[in-house]
């Protein structure tokens, strides 16, 4: 069974004096651990797409199955669960909490799942360390470089060990360097806990390194290729 799949999937606005496609007609399948790219030009529906394989908004019409989980017309509190219990998310502007430290912030989808602080402290101290932020635990994002921001919200995604994880341009607003060495920390957390992978991004040597790229152009999958095996090992 594919661990998230779209069928059908269209997404189509209503603009008042005209409708405007999105989305027209996504299918897709994506196994298990499987790191994908999803590809397009500014316009071509690839962050509507992740939105609505992530549950955070709704398609016209179609399915989106999480993890056994059809998710179509859910509302939203069970959306919530799902999204709580299934996937986790690395956004481009990092979104943390500005009053919490970077433990705090790792911490949070734990405390929000019902879980103790106890039990997840170690959890959160061991990803830290994992991407290098073992020493700046007790800062406040304010107190953190941009690229130190986006590896404790890599932290943070991996908390709950998501069965999916979702980035959206995750090195956007970084430079070359802490673009690639979030990159670097990205697939090596995913390998190690065995994630399956759907990732954004206008960078085509950033998709080089996923196992499978999708590519996008006017809300349709114009291209779906698997990366040869060298690619999915870098």
């Amino acid at each position: 069974m594919p661990i998230l799949e779209a069928l059908g999937i269209t997404k189509t606005i209503d603009t008042g004096s005209h409708r405007v496609e999105i989305l027209r007609g996504i299918d897709l399948e994506m196994p298990a651990g499987q790191f994908v790219a999803i590809m397009g030009a500014s316009g071509s529906g690839k962050s509507t797409l992740l939105g609505l394989l992530a549950g955070l908004d709704t398609a016209t019409s179609g399915r989106v199955v999480i993890d056994g989980v059809d998710i179509t017309g859910l509302n939203e509190d069970e959306l919530a669960l799902v999204r709580g219990q299934k996937i986790g998310f690395v956004f481009q502007s990092y979104q943390l909490i500005p009053t919490l430290t970077a433990e705090e912030n790792v911490l949070l989808p734990h405390e929000l799942a019902g879980g103790d602080v106890a039990s997840g402290l170690a959890r959160a101290r061991e990803l830290l360390a994992s991407v290098g932020l073992e020493d700046r635990t007790d800062h406040y994002p304010v107190q953190l470089s941009g690229g130190e921001q986006q590896r404790v919200a890599l932290a943070r995604a991996f908390m709950c060990k998501p069965p999916i994880l979702m980035a959206d341009e995750p090195t956007g607003n970084l430079d070359s360097v802490n673009g690639t060495l979030v990159l670097d920390l990205l697939i090596s957390l995913n390998r190690r806990e065995g994630t399956t992978l759907v990732l954004v991004t206008h960078d085509r040597t950033l998709a080089a390194r996923a196992d499978r790229i999708i590519t996008l152009s006017d809300g349709k999958v114009t291209a779906d290729e698997m990366q040869p095996a060298e690619a999915m090992r870098r």
